[in-house]
């Protein structure tokens, strides 16, 4: 009999699809990595399980701890599950840009929920970064994750993501590109491709209100570059450890209003149903269209699942509303 010891052994090994109708105008292959096939419908079930598994060999989380961790909300539902199988409790802290669908979908998990306000300072006491730092010095036996400054989250990237882009292609891959946000997804997988084949070339889709491209481009880490966005999941107004600009070869803006119209796109003319963040990497594609040819294998990563959007991308009103559609 074939079966999995618990839903923890299904992370992984997620397929890659062929992009037909978007990337059609394309001269190369583009192929998906799928990632919604996790059983937390995310890439973040990777790193998640992967922190979680190495603060528990380090003595940081303890036997019946609490888990606190600022989230978007897939990161929080990936610790959910290994919580639930493990046996310990979750606090997440999020804003108030995520949708309504991520929050319900961790409280469902068991998770406490504390929603803070998106448009303040990182440092700002009522910022989703301090009140999770605070929770995790004010609770006892607790572990604060810090996804975005834990060296875990690209270690699972490495030792995962990559390795199968790689095999999966058959070691032809020519372009990895990705949204970014706490970095671990484009650092583990551009530095595990670029061990195998330094010419690799590795893309950043960044969204405008965060910082990452000018940063790349020029060191600067420009406040001028923050004003609040829509899009979910991709960009931030500070710099991940985690983010490895070495391995980063460029990045490309995407509008709230593109990323919106091509995650829809992908469901209508794909039947890809995802996350608004795959919207905002597909249209990253194809504004980097002219730095491919025939000959190139392009994989484009998609995090997570469209259910989490139902009340927003996925619906007109919504869309309307916020001059996306007319």
């Amino acid at each position: 009999m074939e079966y999995a010891e618990n839903i923890l052994d299904t992370i992984g090994n997620t397929p890659l699809v062929k992009i037909n109708h978007l990337a059609k105008e394309l001269p190369c292959l583009v192929l998906a990595k799928y990632e919604t096939f996790n059983p937390g419908n995310s890439v973040k079930d990777r790193m998640a399980l992967q922190m979680v598994l190495d603060a528990e060999a380090d003595g940081r989380l303890q036997p019946g701890g609490t888990i606190i961790e600022g989230t978007s909300g897939n990161t929080g539902m990936g610790l959910a599950l290994a919580a639930v199988v493990k046996g310990y409790k979750c606090i997440f802290v999020t804003t108030d840009k995520q949708s309504k669908e991520k929050v319900d979908v961790l409280k469902a998990m068991g998770a406490e929920v504390i929603v803070c306000p998106t448009d303040v300072a990182p440092d700002d006491p009522r910022s989703y970064y301090s009140v999770s730092r605070r929770l995790g010095d004010e609770t006892p036996n607790s572990w604060y994750v810090n996804q975005y400054d834990n060296p875990s989250n690209c270690k699972a990237h490495f030792q995962s993501t990559g390795p199968e882009i790689w095999e999966q292609t058959d070691g032809k891959v020519t372009h990895f590109i990705v949204g970014v946000g706490t970095g671990g997804t484009i650092s583990g997988v551009g530095s595990y491709l670029k061990m195998k084949n330094p010419n690799v070339k590795v893309w950043g889709v960044d969204t405008y209100g965060s910082v990452f491209k000018k940063y790349h481009e020029t060191g600067i880490f420009d406040e001028n570059e923050i004003y609040p966005y829509i899009t979910e999941g991709i960009g931030e107004d500070i710099l991940p450890k985690n983010v490895n600009f070495n391995i980063i070869d460029g990045f490309t803006k995407v509008t709230d209003k593109d990323a919106a119209i091509y995650t829809q796109m992908l469901a209508r003319i794909e039947g890809m149903f995802l996350g608004n963040s795959a919207g905002a990497a597909m249209k990253g594609v194809l504004q980097l269209k002219e730095h491919f040819n025939e000959d190139d294998v392009v994989v484009v990563l998609f995090h997570d699942h469209g259910s989490r959007y139902v009340g927003k991308m996925f619906n007109d009103e919504w869309m309307r509303k916020q001059g996306f559609i007319d």
